[in-house]
């Protein structure tokens, strides 16, 4: 497309894009079309029962299943992410380990999730998680039954 079909497109109500080529609305609409057509083939991890329950709780009601299913996937990123960078909290405060704890831990290589690797995930994400003091976060965490009174 030279300077001059662009400007025409960009007066028939085409926009611009953001690298300084003028695209009409075909190509993109092709794009949208075209991915939301593959959702109807994809079958995502979280059922779309789910997903249709949740928005209507919160008012938002579709017919089409192609939308459910790209909340569906939407939400599965948004979880994966989460996930991976709570492992990253887990195996940073793991690799901070005392030397004396070290030989240890190259036998056991076993990466334990804590609530406290999961809720500074979520903090990064504008989630603040509030637990009760009971519960462990750690796995030996009320184990210890000598200790206890009875």
């Amino acid at each position: 497309m030279n300077y001059q079909q662009g400007q025409a497109s960009a007066s028939a109500g085409g926009q611009p894009s953001g690298d300084g080529k003028h695209h009409g609305g075909g190509d993109d609409d092709t794009v949208v079309t075209e991915f939301l057509a593959s959702l109807m083939d994809y079958t995502p991890t979280i059922p779309d029962e789910l997903v249709e329950h949740y928005l209507g709780r919160s008012g938002f009601q579709c017919p089409d299943v192609r939308l459910v299913r790209l909340v569906a996937v939407a939400t599965q990123k948004f979880v994966a992410d989460i996930a991976s960078d709570a492992l990253q909290h887990c195996k940073a405060r793991q690799s901070t380990v005392v030397k004396d704890k070290r030989d240890k831990q190259q036998k056991d290589k076993r990466l334990i999730l804590t609530m406290e690797d999961l809720s500074k995930a979520l903090r990064e994400y504008g989630v603040n998680v509030k637990h009760q003091e009971y519960f462990a976060d750690n796995p030996s965490a009320g184990t210890d039954t000598a200790s206890r009174d009875e």
